[in-house]
């Protein structure tokens, strides 16, 4: 059965490493910021407690006694028994190497930190994955999660449109969204805990590793994926267009049995933009439908594989 600790309601933190200087001023570091610590010295019984404890985030060390850290973050990613929205970070004690971080992003990790180096940075990051996380609970919990990836669906998307565009209209802030489509075959109905080793997993992966933390990704239909971009322009969306399709186009997945050899996905981006929500309202499902409109029916920007919304089309409003 599963226990849910520590019964204080503080979040809580799974660590795995095994007790050296670095792990112990990593656990007096989040002690001190309010959060409860559960620790393990070895990758396996870190694995174990995972299973068990429904942490709130993981922390794994590079260098444990029986494993490699990236090993443990594949294991935990790939373990139906350990949510999908869980955040993984895996600590490297020197600055990680371009080649580390990418190995822990392809291993599921979610970031690398370096402790014992900037504290406050720390803090704040795991703070904003631990929100993260808690708010993909609710929204699994209301329906509004797809099922297949653990992104949030047509409902979801459409709930956190309105949430974003009421903070923009008080701020009169900017607000954007990109509309991806890959075109791959549709991905078998895996569950989201299992997804992460397909290669649609790895897609969605390379969408969350190119997104910053304040975006929201869904799931639109099998192959189209939506990002909201609170604080986004249209200059801003452009560039966040060319990092998702850049991101996507250079994951690499194995070929199918008998395929002679992998393909860089082809990606089409579409997106909508408003300068200031305040001054120019627009309906926030409005701006889903328009990106999604753009894909196919858009102004081309960047020799045709990102459009923007064109003022001339009347897309159907479907997203809701």
């Amino acid at each position: 059965m599963t226990e849910r600790m520590p019964q204080s309601g503080l979040p809580l933190v799974l660590l795995a490493g095994d007790g050296q200087e670095a792990t112990r001023w990593l656990r007096g570091l989040l002690e001190s910021g309010g959060y409860a610590v559960l620790q393990e010295r070895s990758g396996q019984h870190a694995l174990d407690r995972a299973r068990t404890t429904e942490p709130d985030v993981i922390l794994v060390d590079a260098e444990l006694p029986d494993m490699a850290g990236v090993e443990l973050c594949r294991t935990l990613r790939a373990d139906p028994r350990v949510s999908s929205s869980t955040p993984i970070l895996l600590t490297i004690r020197d600055a990680a190497t371009r080649a580390q971080r990418l190995a822990a992003l392809r291993a599921g990790a979610w970031e690398c930190i370096t402790p014992p180096h900037d504290a406050d940075e720390i803090l704040l990051k795991i703070g904003a994955y631990v929100h993260a996380k808690l708010d993909a609970d609710r929204a699994r919990t209301e329906g509004l999660l797809d099922a297949v990836t653990g992104l949030y669906n047509r409902q979801g998307l459409a709930r956190r449109a309105r949430e974003l565009g009421s903070q923009a209209f008080r701020e009169h802030g900017p607000l954007a969204c990109v509309v991806l489509a890959l075109d791959i075959e549709p991905a078998e109905p895996a569950p989201a805990q299992q997804q992460g080793g397909t290669s649609l997993g790895r897609y969605v992966q390379a969408i969350k590793s190119a997104a910053r933390l304040s975006d929201v990704i869904g799931r639109l239909s099998a192959t189209e994926f939506a990002v909201l971009a609170p604080g986004t322009d249209a200059g801003g969306a452009r560039r966040l267009a060319e990092r998702l399709a850049s991101s996507v186009s250079a994951t690499t997945v194995a070929p199918a049995a008998g395929a002679p050899s992998a393909a860089a996905v082809r990606v089409r981006c579409g997106y909508e933009a408003v300068a200031n929500v305040g001054y120019a309202p627009i309906e926030p499902v409005d701006l889903l439908v328009r990106a999604a409109a753009a894909v196919r029916t858009g102004k081309a920007d960047s020799g045709g594989w990102l459009r923007r919304f064109d003022e001339g089309t009347n897309p159907a409003s479907s997203t809701t």
